[in-house]
């Protein structure tokens, strides 16, 4: 499916485009994935002289759940002192939290194609393997115990996400009540490998260059405006391209070549 756009990358910027044939879930549930990407990664790295690339200019990309895996490689990285340094990070409308599915995009977006919010939390369940009944408790917060809801309001919380993206409409949500049985089926979402932006700051701080991507009309915008934050206040260079009538696939859309045609 992505063979059109990793030739155009490839082609467009002079690089050689590396891309990781990951096992998919619900057959191989979490985290498969992140450990053949991470995998994946680390061999590349040991043997990119042999394919004419400088190990020193090594970059993570991804969009959608490619985008978390990305950031979730580059994370696992950091502390590694036998590899070289990643070169940069490009997350493209990335998943990256779920604490909050009722920040302002969730709001905003969550009858938007491609990525409606309830499917955003059923790929989510699934690919954990849980059952799918959690979609409308994890919607309202009920999974978030108070101590993790005091940790993780400093990195995500609405308070963050600049006016103009609430001009759309957004209502502040209320508290629900905590379930421990909800919260022991599905604390996986809490680690940063599922949510690289639950990464502590010790992680954050020494992570490579960043392009970000969000598109006005996706679910998962604040999430990459979250990271932003997060990455700036720690002195990380990040370019931010926001795409004001772009959508949730709007990257992978545009590739097909004539069959479609949007703005974006």
């Amino acid at each position: 499916a992505y063979e059109r756009t990793c030739r155009l990358f490839a082609r467009n910027s002079n690089s050689v485009v590396v891309s990781v044939g990951y096992r998919l879930a619900p057959e191989h549930p979490y985290p498969t994935q992140f450990e053949d990407c991470l995998a994946a990664t680390i061999h590349f790295m040991r043997v990119a002289q042999d394919y004419g690339v400088d190990p020193c200019r090594i970059t993570v990309c991804g969009d959608s759940s490619g985008g978390t895996l990305a950031a979730a490689v580059a994370q696992a990285l950091v502390n590694r002192t036998d590899l070289p340094k990643l070169r940069a990070q490009i997350l493209i409308y990335p998943f990256l939290q779920a604490v909050d599915f009722n920040l302002p995009s969730y709001q905003q977006n969550k009858g938007v194609p491609l990525l409606l919010k309830e499917r955003t939390i059923a790929l989510g369940l699934k690919y954990l393997n849980k059952d799918l009944s959690a979609t409308e408790p994890l919607s309202k917060h009920c999974h978030v115990p108070e101590y993790l809801r005091l940790k993780y309001q400093k990195w995500v919380s609405a308070d963050y996400i600049p006016q103009e993206f609430k001009t759309r409409g957004y209502k502040p949500s209320t508290a629900h009540s905590f379930s421990e049985e909800l919260y022991t089926m599905v604390k996986a979402v809490f680690d940063p490998v599922f949510s690289p932006l639950l990464a502590e700051d010790s992680v954050i701080a020494r992570l490579p260059e960043t392009f970000i991507l969000t598109c006005e009309f996706d679910v998962l915008r604040d999430d990459g405006l979250l990271y932003k934050k997060r990455l700036k206040d720690h002195g990380i260079k990040v370019t931010w391209c926001h795409l004001q009538e772009g959508f949730h696939g709007t990257l992978f859309l545009a590739f097909l070549g004539g069959l479609i045609a949007f703005r974006s």
